[in-house]
């Protein structure tokens, strides 16, 4: 028999399919959430560390990486509604130190060899990662400015571990001291234009950005596991986080508990680093999915959500912007977050809205189903687990 949402049968499947990927030592553990029409299915499987111990619960801590990104955007979006950021006016005023910003000739160049920026970096250049800096798809090393990237120490190529020593200050000078890879606007590049967001967020705020996001986010959505570091209360709940090592395939652990990176406040909070919950997560899509009310508070504007889960990449900013491979053959990117744009897998429906974090976490919103899901495990190079998940939660819909 169905229940609500979902076909009973096809959920003990999911259940089988995610199962696996904890019995073939892809995981040792994970969460799943999906709720669809008010009616939620868990699923905890498995156990926070490897090689056994506690299993992993609904309350676990994890590190959500990238999806920090969607939660940046809208404390942006609510700086942007109360008139204290607009879109398309250049950042220069609360971050003189990107003004008159050098462009390389070529991303081989030296990085001397440049030419003025047709124009100022604005807040929606930071929020579509069109500010003209990011990851540089080669191997390390390749072009010059990918080794001054590695000397400043301002940014990895992936999850945020190690983090950066500098504060939020220091960071932004040392950035500044680099030119832009591609002119504004030009292309879509990951990662830095949320970096500098954090640093944009907190001086138009006129404070620092986890205050602004407790305040103003965490604190009306009920999200209390949700920050950049843990008390030692709550450091009990944090599973340790592991990778795949790449010759023998076994688990060796990234970052541990005791002394784990997120045991402390970092220097520099930035749009990669938040730990939270199932549920925090959930909280968080539940609000977007209402299109900016929860409970009696209301977050954004219905035009902001709609305007955040808009494609804002052109055709042409994709055909010259790379990333995955095939990445941008079915989906686009609004604001923190990709917008599934074309139908050509099981799970990939358009209109579906979200990001996956590195660590192995997915979180997205799917308006037209009136669901969200939320795939929570703490490993990195588990490459499949995002798409059974997605595939499997789509089967097992009742209607």
């Amino acid at each position: 028999m169905p229940t609500g949402g979902f076909s009973a049968a096809r959920l003990d499947r999911m259940h089988d399919v995610m199962a696996g990927q904890v019995k073939r030592g892809d995981v040792p553990g994970l969460v799943t959430l999906v709720s669809r029409r008010g009616e939620l299915h868990l699923d905890e499987i498995g156990t926070k560390a490897a090689g056994g111990g506690d299993p992993m619960r609904r309350d676990t801590i994890v590190r959500i990486d990238s999806l920090t990104k969607p939660i940046a955007a809208t404390a942006a979006m609510i700086l942007v509604e109360e008139s204290r950021l607009r879109l398309d006016d250049p950042v220069d005023h609360w971050l003189p130190e990107l003004a008159n910003r050098q462009v390389l000739r070529a991303i081989d160049r030296q990085l001397d060899d440049t030419v003025p920026a047709h124009r100022p970096i604005t807040l929606r250049d930071l929020l579509t990662f069109r500010l003209g800096f990011g990851i540089v798809m080669a191997p390390p090393d390749t072009y010059p400015i990918q080794r001054a990237v590695r000397e400043l120490e301002i940014m990895g190529m992936g999850p945020p571990k190690p983090a950066t020593r500098h504060d939020p200050d220091e960071w932004l000078r040392r950035f500044a001291t680099l030119p832009l890879m591609h002119q504004p606007g030009e292309r879509w590049l990951y990662n830095s234009g949320f970096q500098v967001l954090g640093v944009l967020i907190a001086r138009a705020a006129g404070q620092p950005l986890e205050t602004f996001l407790r305040h103003r986010l965490f604190e009306p959505l009920g999200m209390t596991d949700t920050g950049f570091s843990l008390s030692p209360e709550k450091l009990e709940r944090l599973a340790p986080c592991y990778e795949t090592d790449a010759e023998s395939g076994a688990l060796t652990l990234h970052d541990g508990v005791s002394d784990s990176q997120w045991s402390q406040p970092p220097a520099f909070p930035n749009a990669a680093g938040l730990v939270s919950t199932a549920d925090d997560l959930l909280a968080f899509g539940r609000m977007m999915l209402n299109q900016g009310p929860f409970g009696t508070e209301r977050i954004l504007s219905r035009p902001a959500v709609t305007l955040m889960t808009t494609d804002q990449i052109t055709p042409a900013q994709k055909a010259v912007s790379d990333f995955f491979p095939g990445f941008w053959d079915n989906r686009g990117w609004g604001f923190g977050l990709s917008v599934i744009t074309r139908r050509d897998d099981l799970a990939m429906i358009p209109g579906r809205y979200g990001w996956n974090g590195g660590y192995g976490m997915s979180w997205y919103v799917d308006p037209a189903e009136d669901l969200i899901g939320i795939l929570l495990s703490q490993c990195l190079g588990a490459p499949t687990i995002n798409t059974d998940f997605w595939t499997a939660t789509y089967q097992a819909i009742a209607d």
